[in-house]
């Protein structure tokens, strides 16, 4: 069974990197850490630090040395986070230090969502049915961008070797919640949100036409739907079936439809490509949610090529992540690995008795792993919860 804990590098650091295997494998029951090695912005309550209780990190930045030969000639490159200059490269102490600390190593790699490099790049980020960019979500269908995202998996497992490397956002994004500070006063609902996520940049357009896909008219059908949701005084559901008929709740439009339906294309395809460019050492595996569909992802379709998924259940009900689990299996078969990702926030998990059953109701459903989120975000006594969590899965 594999155990591992979600980390960021300045925690670890922060902590040691003896002292934190000794917690995270004796106190938590861990047998894998899974490292940020690419990540994004944001503002950190960090309860473990000795010193930094909040922690901005650099925006879309990478925490190893990224390979100069690899990346010369390329249109978008990495930026390597000042924390690795300042501290040291983590993930090669790690990755040394595997048979000492008695952790695996898996890279949870941020792959598209990167707002530094939208800004640098806006020629190669999602648009909306308008043409208005999203700066924080660099376009699957974008050449520059695969580039970007195949490149650094091969740099990261070829030169480092990590027993599993995590594909955080190799899809299309949400348009809520992704950048900073956002604004909303209509009041989106679900199905707001979907439409205005969805992309008709260049890259898409011409992936699409080629396909035969009517994109032309299916971006003037969301542009038409956008153009509603914003002229209503409150917001109202116009598609009674969203999510849980997928793609189908948009059938009584058929050339939306249409562009649904190939949305997985350039998702899947670029999955594949990372899939081939990785050293074979090095597992490679997707990050989702439940009803992944929403940023283009086909499940069964991605699991053909990489080898294998972790679905994150945050604060479902012991009933529902067994429900996302089974489904998932399915997609997936029996031949892939198989995760659950789950939070250790309060109040969703008030104490160990709901992370246990949340545990055993996924290894009972088919899965053969947990990842548990953040090792540098909750204070320590969870760790005892992540524990009781588990060892009531080796005892499933």
């Amino acid at each position: 069974m594999h155990f591992s804990m979600w980390s960021y590098p300045w925690d670890v650091q922060d902590q040691g990197v003896s002292a934190f295997a000794d917690e995270l494998r004796d106190r938590a029951g861990m047998n894998a850490v899974s490292l940020a090695t690419s990540y994004h912005a944001g503002r950190f309550l960090q309860p473990r630090s000795p010193g930094q209780k909040a922690y901005f990190p650099e925006d879309g930045t990478v925490y190893f040395r990224p390979d100069a030969a690899l990346w010369a000639g390329k249109a978008i490159r990495p930026l390597m986070a000042r924390n690795v200059a300042e501290r040291g490269d983590l993930l090669e102490s790690l990755t040394r230090l595997r048979g000492e600390t008695g952790l695996g190593v898996s890279c949870w790699t941020v792959c598209l969502h990167n707002s530094r490099l939208g800004g640098l790049h806006p020629g190669h980020v999602t648009r909306n049915a308008f043409g208005n960019a999203n700066y924080y979500n660099l376009c699957p269908s974008s050449p520059a961008a695969r580039d970007y995202v195949v490149t650094l998996v091969r740099d990261i497992t070829t030169n480092y070797r990590p027993d599993m490397l995590e594909l955080e956002s190799p899809n299309f994004m949400g348009f809520a919640h992704e950048y900073h500070h956002e604004k909303d006063g209509v009041g989106l609902n679900a199905e707001d949100d979907f439409l205005l996520s969805l992309c008709f940049c260049e890259h898409c357009a011409a992936r699409a036409r080629e396909a035969g896909v009517p994109v032309e008219a299916a971006r003037r059908t969301v542009a038409r739907l956008i153009a509603a949701l914003c002229e209503r005084a409150v917001p109202e559901v116009q598609f009674p079936e969203f999510p849980a008929a997928g793609i189908d709740a948009f059938r009584g439009h058929p050339e939306l439809h249409a562009f649904l339906a190939w949305r997985t294309e350039p998702v899947t395809t670029l999955i594949g490509e990372i899939k081939a460019a990785a050293d074979p050492a090095t597992r490679i595996v997707l990050i989702d949610l439940k009803d992944g569909w929403l940023g283009g992802v086909d499940l069964a379709a991605v699991g053909r090529l990489c080898d294998g998924a972790i679905l994150c259940c945050y604060d479902a009900t012991p009933e529902a992540v067994a429900e996302v689990i089974a489904s998932g299996r399915a997609a997936l078969g029996p031949g892939k690995f198989l995760g659950v990702g789950l939070r250790v926030f309060y109040p969703e998990v008030d104490g160990p008795d709901i992370l246990v059953a949340r545990v055993r109701a996924a290894i009972a459903a088919g899965a053969e792993g947990v990842n548990f989120y953040n090792y540098g975000l909750i204070p320590a006594p969870r760790l005892d919860w992540v524990r009781a969590a588990a060892d009531a899965a080796t005892e499933t």
